[in-house]
């Protein structure tokens, strides 16, 4: 089964940058897609981003374009979301997620998901 552990959350400025980690284990994360999300207090779970197992294709909430990233990497079984130019409504427990019906930001397709990191942005 696979198992997601994120990590690299924590409090940052408005303007500022985190880079989170989703590090796998019990299977290669090159065969799942995997997807980030987040969940602020009084709100339900949304896609933030997602990247598809089979060609490296990516997806981004309108909400996070052209300031966020998602990458993977194959050899160190991790997918990283850089984040850049944080505001405060960014603020959310984010979670990593993997599933096997591709690059979506829908919740539902998500078999497997990890505990979350905190992302407070906040002066």
């Amino acid at each position: 089964q696979l198992q997601l552990v994120e990590s690299g959350g924590g409090l940052v400025q408005p303007g500022g940058s985190l880079r989170l980690s989703c590090a796998a284990s019990g299977f290669t994360l090159d065969a799942y897609a995997i997807g980030w999300f987040r969940q602020a207090p009084g709100k339900e779970r949304e896609g933030v981003s997602c990247i598809s197992s089979s060609d490296g294709r990516t997806s981004y909430a309108d909400s996070v374009k052209g300031r966020f990233t998602i990458s993977r990497d194959n050899a160190k079984n991790t997918i990283y979301l850089q984040m850049n130019s944080l505001e405060p409504e960014d603020t959310a427990v984010y979670y990593c997620a993997g599933g096997f019906y591709g690059c979506t930001l829908f919740r539902h397709r998500y078999a497997y998901w990890g505990q979350g990191t905190q992302v407070t942005v906040s002066s």
